[in-house]
């Protein structure tokens, strides 16, 4: 209650999870802004359905600069880039990374911290020093590469009631799971 928490969303699913977070924080009684890689015309699935959501409940959002200043806070939460990550962050994600780093406040990752791959491990180019990371499901299989130790810190699981065996009508063709 009245702690002051900055949400960095990208425009992919790890931003609607983002989105999602700071609907809840805001319930809890946190003063949440929303700090956006894309404003929300360009939004869809997901994180569009969140962002409208944040709207009605009048959650401040902004849509990032280059370059941005982060406002003071007590906690940033990182939703940028997920376990899609192809290459370095460029852009608006690459500019608000850095300015997370240099905030001085905690960062909680979601999922993965933005800018490492999650496969791999590798962490080129602007890479978010996570005080935490809160991955979902199950531990991502780069997590033990040295480069990702680094980044992730401290790891904690969320479940999400993923079940650990799928349903035999979730199968297609072997051990696939749509």
């Amino acid at each position: 209650t009245g702690r002051r928490v900055l949400v960095l969303a990208g425009k992919g699913g790890n931003g609607g999870g983002g989105m999602v977070c700071a609907r809840r924080l805001h319930n809890w009684g946190a003063a949440v802004q929303l700090w956006m890689t894309a404003p929300g015309k360009e939004l869809a699935g997901v994180p569009l359905h969140q962002f409208g959501i944040l709207e009605r409940m009048g959650i401040p959002t902004i849509a990032a600069g280059e370059p941005s200043t982060l406002p003071p806070a007590d906690l940033l939460v990182d939703a940028l880039i997920g376990y899609s990550l192809t290459g370095p962050p460029t852009g608006l994600a690459a500019n608000l990374i850095d300015a997370a780093n240099n905030h001085g406040a905690p960062i909680l990752s979601l999922d993965v911290p933005s800018g490492v791959d999650s496969a791999t491990g590798a962490a080129t180019g602007s890479v978010i020093r996570a005080t935490a990371t809160m991955t979902l499901a199950m531990p991502k299989g780069g997590f033990e590469a040295e480069s990702a130790r680094r980044h992730r810190a401290e790891l904690d699981l969320a479940d999400i009631s993923v079940p650990p065996e799928p349903r035999p009508e979730d199968r297609r063709g072997g051990d696939h799971v749509s």
